[in-house]
């Protein structure tokens, strides 16, 4: 058997959400791993099959100064093969696959932990953004094949974009050190999914379904595997 270790990173308590999915992801991902995916078809290849998959789950704050330390420490610990980070976009109406992660952050931001997003909004309005590594790269790219990941969203109704805004906050932020960390890891596989809010009335809404959510990460889950293991079988970023 092949071992496979994942880490499914998410947030706690995010300030004005009752619920933030992305804790709720990754906790059911790391108690219930693969459980209720989709059956492979006859002539598809299972990405799973001789696999022996263990998925850890982490919970940051929503903090600029401890998001990061707390995932690398976790990182060191595990030494996952596969890195999936998730956070709430409120204004997403589906999964937000994120492309890259922008070298910027509000200027003042080690002293905005926790804002409602309309805060942070209104502060990026009041200041300047300044980089977060100032000898680093205007952005870094996903490493997460997200063509065969869109295409699995839209094999199971899972409504879902692309995104080249991850924002200038804590998610950017952790999206863009985990990159610089895996720029130096070139044997693992990282990327960042934006979750909406939690909506289980259905309908016009933003919002998806918990059990829609943690569907959507299992596919994310299983299409990296697919791609760690074949990584000619999946091109990664659409252009």
């Amino acid at each position: 058997m092949e071992q496979i270790k994942v880490i499914v990173a998410g947030y706690d308590h995010y300030e004005g959400v009752d619920v933030n999915p992305s804790s709720q992801v990754s906790q059911a991902l790391a108690e219930h791993g693969m459980e209720g995916m989709r059956k492979v078809g006859p002539t598809e290849e299972d990405p799973l099959e001789g696999v022996d998959l263990t998925i850890s789950s982490v919970i940051m704050p929503v903090s600029f100064a401890k998001a990061w330390p707390i995932l690398h420490e976790a990182i060191e610990r595990v030494h996952p093969d596969i890195i999936i980070a998730t956070g709430l976009k409120r204004r997403a109406r589906g999964i937000a696959m994120e492309r890259c992660a922008v070298n910027l952050k509000e200027d003042d931001a080690s002293d905005r932990d926790n804002l409602g997003e309309k805060e942070s909004q209104d502060a990026v309005r009041r200041t300047s953004r300044l980089p977060i590594d100032p000898k680093g790269p205007a952005a870094y790219w996903t490493r997460l094949p997200l063509r065969a990941i869109l295409h699995d969203f839209g094999t199971c109704g899972i409504p879902a974009t692309l995104s080249s805004d991850a924002g200038t906050y804590v998610c950017n932020a952790l999206f863009y050190n985990l990159l610089a960390w895996a720029a130096g890891h070139k044997d693992v596989l990282a990327g960042f999914v934006s979750l909406p809010l939690v909506n289980e009335s259905g309908g016009q809404e933003r919002g998806l379904p918990l059990d829609q959510q943690i569907q959507a990460v299992r596919e994310v889950v299983n299409e990296t595997i697919r791609y760690y293991r074949r990584p000619s079988s999946s091109p990664i970023l659409i252009a």
